[in-house]
Parts: structure tokens; C-alpha cells; sequence
């Protein structure tokens, strides 16, 4: 699956594209443990899915705090090289501090802009990416930029949110909030978690950046939304810190 949309058409008072290099990036570090728990089934399976080699040169794309980017480093072993790529430096400067702590030697970050970074060491055998593709304002152009940084016969494995209706951890979430304030209407193709639920859309950017032979597979599980073995208690306190759904609520009354 993949997530990406263009922001082609916004309106003044629609919702705007989260600031993954300010707020959002330090909001992500500051509850990196919860994010990553919530998220470790999907990279879990992403990575069996992409069966990473030992001497590949990988680029982990919006490698947040780097567990994927470490994890990746360890499957190719010492021969080959990890690149994490993320718009945060706050997120980048702890995914750098934990490969250290790792011990980690093949492993590298570049706090960039993935649909204009130009890495020296391209191209590079492979491209991973769990939920870091879906956020570029110009998707066409990005994925361009990115299929320029694979070897002719490299490979791309990502994992996108499907369709809102087909992700209860946010449908029932937005539902509950939706009883109590004025949700702003999804804007199609957006950039933003939703951006690829339209796989014809995902298709026609895949196709025009160079990318072939597409395969998508579903992924259901469970989310540990606030982190494994959270209370209700807890989960609504992340959410409402962590979350873009907490935004809705920030300048609300206490009464709300």
C-alpha cells in the first residue's frame, strides 16, 4: 500500500499540511516509544516482506527515529549500508544517537526533503518506507526524484494507510470527536496519512516516476494506539498530545 497526495486545488480554510521538520517531528520524538509500538506490526511485516540481503544499499525513507533504519542496518550486515532520510533534524539527531548507542557502523541519516535529496552514494539497491511516502506536496515530482536514486532493477517496498473506513483506530477516534466539534471535510489526494487510498491515483504516480511492476497486498492487525497494554486513559491522553486529532480539541473549552 502507499499514501501520497497532491495539495493541487487547497482552499484557504482547508486543513493544512502538517510541519513534519517543526511541530510534528518533535511531537513524534517526544512520544517516539507510543508512535513506535503503534506502528511495529506494519514495519515488522514490512521488512519480512522486503527480505533485505546481506551487502544491500538501502535507503529508509521518513526514517522518523531510525528503528526501522537500525533494523534494516542489522539484516544487511556489515557489507552493506543503511541510509535513514527524514525532514526532522530533532527525529534525525535521535535515530543518529541510537545507532551509536547501537554500535551500528553501517548506518547513516540525512535530514533532507526526500523528493529533492540528492544522496552522493546512489544509486542505491533498495528503498523502504513505512508511512513516510504519503506527505510530499508534489508526489509526481518526489517519486521522480526517488526512482533516480535506484539502480535500474532496484526495488521499492512501502506501506500506506488504505481508505479512513478501512482503519477503525481513527475512524472510531474521529467519530467520538466528530459528537463534539466541527471536523473540516478530508481533502482528496491531500497530503497527509490518506493521500494513496485511491490505488488508481497511487498507480498513475508509480507509473509516471518510472516505477513498474506494482504489487499491493493488504495488511490487517491490531493498533496499540497509546502504546502496548495502554489504558483507555492513557490512549486518550496520547491522542489528545501526540495526535492530529488532538489539534481539533486544543482551543476547545474545558467543557468539550
Amino acid at each position: 500500500m502507499t499514501d501520497d497526495r497532491s495539495n493541487q486545488g487547497q482552499q484557504p480554510n482547508d486543513p493544512q499540511p502538517e510541519d513534519w521538520a517543526g511541530e510534528m517531528g518533535l511531537k513524534w520524538l517526544a512520544s517516539l516509544s507510543l508512535f513506535e509500538e503503534m506502528i511495529a506490526p506494519i514495519g515488522d511485516a514490512l521488512l519480512e516482506r522486503a527480505s533485505f540481503k546481506h551487502g544491500e544499499a538501502v535507503i529508509d525513507l521518513g526514517c522518523g527515529g531510525g528503528a526501522t533504519t537500525l533494523a534494516i542496518a542489522q539484516d544487511i550486515a556489515s557489507s552493506g549500508k543503511a541510509m535513514g532520510v527524514d525532514i526532522s533534524p530533532d527525529l534525525v539527531a535521535a535515530a543518529r544517537g541510537r545507532a551509536t548507542d547501537a554500535g551500528l557502523t553501517n548506518i547513516d541519516f540525512t535530514c533532507a526533503d526526500a523528493a529533492t535529496v540528492q544522496l552522493p552514494a546512489a544509486p542505491y539497491d533498495r528503498l523502504f518506507s513505512r508511512f513516510g511516502s504519503m506527505f510530499f506536496a508534489d508526489p509526481f515530482g518526489a517519486f521522480s526524484n526517488l526512482h533516480s536514486l535506484l539502480r535500474k532493477d532496484g526495488r521499492m517496498d512501502l506501506a500506506v494507510w488504505g481508505p479512513p473506513r478501512d482503519n477503525l483506530w481513527m475512524m472510531e477516534m474521529m467519530g467520538v470527536i466528530r459528537n463534539h466539534v466541527e471536523v473540516p471535510p478530508a481533502v482528496p489526494r491531500a497530503p497527509g496519512p490518506f493521500a494513496f487510498e485511491d490505488l488508481e491515483y497511487l498507480g498513475q504516480i508509480l507509473d509516471s516516476s518510472g516505477f513498474s511492476n506494482t504489487d499491493i497486498v493488504a495488511y490487517e492487525g491490531l493498533q496499540p494506539v497509546g502504546g502496548v497494554g495502554a489504558t483507555p486513559e492513557k490512549a486518550v491522553e496520547f491522542i489528545f498530545a501526540s495526535m492530529a486529532a488532538g489539534r481539533l480539541l486544543h482551543d476547545q473549552g474545558e467543557a468539550v
